[in-house]
């Protein structure tokens, strides 16, 4: 996939394809990309660096890029260490750079860093302001909380780049194919909580004529950008994306899991769309997407020592923290003698917004039997409607 922007808007991040784990819990199989750009003109620029485990390569894609000449200025959108961890490389390799942010920028880079710039190589933009670079000009608007307060995102007029920051991104390396999945997968647990802040940059988004996007991680979005913005769109307001069964189950000895795979086969018969995920195997960051994908959603969990099973207690936490909300919910439980996991996921479920419950609870007793594969069909006919 080309990433360059344009003859005077030049690529110069790079892949990892070593991480295992983003932010040391997301798994990553197909890499990562840290992106980074130069603005050539009569004053060039650099948009963000990159991981400082790949300070080498991109100083280098840089350099090729300048053909010598010396950038003046330095972006610094989000100084999260993958975007910002070579600026101390940057300014070794251009002692004369100047770092373009905002007061939380330099606040942060000094926390992080140890890097006390000093005032003449500091330039604070805050929202609306400019930088001219010849006949390409940077507007910079504030983007706090999508996803670390000092967020910044840049539009470049000339050309209608909106440079996004972590915003629009995506797991994966540029060139991995279908945009969506990983996408969804990145922003619930990247930005999910963050909903009314990404709906805000949305607004000021909207106003401005954008022909690309250019995020910090993913491809350079470019073409028909209505898809990519109704979606974030619809996952930043926190409404279903896909109608149909989301159906979570953890299970001790394989008898809960019976029951909900019994249960997604007669919704699956009934043409309901149905996904569904072992939370004790399963990628945690893609039953998260999965339950803000759909709009509503089986938790089935056994009791265990008198609470809910952990990988369900772990899963329900994840949905909390990233602002579960508007959904229905139906609940499994088992309990061979003093059975709790429905009472405590109702409870937890009722402390989130505008959840509603699909009745019957199926209460199991170790196994399935006549009685509870009744609760479960009932179940099952109840989430059709």
């Amino acid at each position: 996939m080309e990433m360059n922007i344009s003859k005077d808007i030049r690529y110069v991040g790079v892949n990892d394809s070593t991480t295992d784990l983003f932010e040391s819990q997301y798994i990553i199989p197909e890499g990562i990309s840290y992106n980074s750009f130069v603005i050539l003109d009569e004053r060039v620029a650099l948009m963000d660096t990159v991981d400082a485990r790949f300070a080498d390569e991109w100083l280098e894609n840089v350099k090729r890029e300048l053909a010598g000449r010396t950038p003046e200025y330095l972006v610094v959108s989000h100084v999260e260490p993958d975007h910002a961890g070579s600026i101390a490389v940057a300014l070794k390799a251009f002692p004369t750079i100047k770092l373009v942010g905002n007061v939380k920028t330099f606040q942060f880079i000094e926390q992080f860093f140890a890097l006390n710039l000093p005032e003449s190589q500091r330039i604070i933009k805050t929202e609306g302001d400019k930088l001219e670079l010849g006949a390409h000009t940077l507007s910079f608007i504030l983007a706090p909380m999508v996803h670390w307060p000092e967020v910044m995102v840049s539009y470049e007029l000339s050309e209608k780049v909106l440079f996004s920051a972590d915003g629009f991104g995506k797991f994966g390396v540029p060139d991995d194919g279908e945009w969506d999945c990983e996408a969804r997968r990145y922003y619930f647990n990247i930005c999910g909580k963050y909903g009314v802040q990404v709906q805000s940059l949305l607004k000021k988004a909207l106003a401005l004529d954008i022909a690309k996007i250019a995020p910090l991680h993913g491809p350079v979005l470019t073409g028909d950008l209505s898809h990519y913005i109704k979606q974030y769109d619809t996952w930043s307001s926190y409404r279903p994306e896909t109608e149909g069964v989301f159906i979570a189950y953890a299970s001790i000895h394989g008898n809960t899991a019976v029951a909900a795979n019994e249960l997604a086969e007669k919704l699956k018969a009934s043409g309901v769309k149905v996904a569904i995920s072992d939370l004790s195997r399963d990628d945690i960051a893609e039953c998260v997407e999965d339950a803000f994908r759909y709009d509503r959603i089986v938790l089935a969990s056994p009791t265990y020592d008198a609470g809910i099973f952990s990988p369900m207690d772990d899963f329900l936490s994840h949905l909390k923290a990233k602002g579960y909300q508007n959904r229905k919910v139906a609940i499994i439980e088992n309990g061979s003698w003093a059975p709790a996991a429905a009472k405590l996921m109702r409870s937890f479920m009722e402390t989130l917004k505008n959840i509603s419950f699909v009745e019957p609870v199926v209460s199991i007793k170790s196994a399935l039997t006549a009685q509870s594969r009744a609760q479960l069909d009932e179940l099952a006919k109840n989430l059709l409607k």
